[in-house]
């Protein structure tokens, strides 16, 4: 029997969308947290290069990277796809996992952290982005690699918004959006993990209160 661990910190979207493939895959695995103010050890020695979490130990062997863990995961173990097996339809996912890391979720996290023109620069820059999300959202309906890294926006960017005062991601701008947020959050799988909506709300304000978030 394999043996799997997975290090993480209870409220990190990065680390959710991999317990979420995990689940989905019905592998059974160790949840070890991790206080990002003081690393352990072995995450430092399973992740030396960024030193953060998700790593996911597979029979001993560290995976580092969300996305990567996932595409892991996909390949690892039987079940539901995560990723399409179509190959361009895999490499498309691919594409708008990192658009939606690099460019949407990155601009949308920083905006809500920052004050005055650089907040509105971010703004804007995640505004854009999102228009483009809007379009490939549209119509879709099953839970995959995509869902797994928006799920950011679906949970975890509604809260941070609306504590940090911003409108970015609204129904009237992006009804696509809203509908497959809807949707998602509605699916039963994805409903029971789903981190707590009041705990995590109260763990980002405490780190609107403090200046730092983990």
């Amino acid at each position: 029997m394999s043996e799997v661990k997975l290090f993480g910190t209870l409220f990190s979207p990065f680390v959710r969308r991999v317990e979420m493939a995990l689940k989905l895959k019905g592998v059974e695995y160790e949840f070890i947290e991790e206080d990002l103010k003081n690393k352990s050890s072995l995450l430092l020695q399973h992740n030396p290069v960024h030193k953060k979490v998700p790593i996911l130990v597979h029979n001993g062997k560290p995976i580092a990277e969300s996305t990567v863990i996932l595409e892991y995961i996909d390949e690892v173990w039987e079940g539901p796809s995560i990723l399409p097996k179509d190959p361009y339809n895999r490499a498309m996912a691919r594409f708008w996992v990192k658009f939606i890391d690099d460019k949407c979720g990155l601009a949308a996290w920083r905006a809500c952290w920052s004050v005055g023109e650089e907040r509105e620069k971010l703004k804007e820059e995640a505004i854009d982005g999102l228009k483009f999300l809007e379009e490939e959202i549209k119509g879709k309906n099953n839970v995959g690699l995509v869902d797994f890294v928006a799920d950011f926006f679906a949970h975890w960017f509604l809260i941070l918004q609306e504590l940090a005062g911003l409108e970015i991601l609204t129904q009237d701008k992006f009804p696509n959006l809203w509908k497959w947020i809807n949707e998602y959050c509605n699916d039963n799988f994805i409903k029971e993990n789903l981190p707590d909506k009041d705990k995590l709300t109260a763990s980002f304000k405490k780190a609107f209160a403090t200046g730092n978030l983990y």
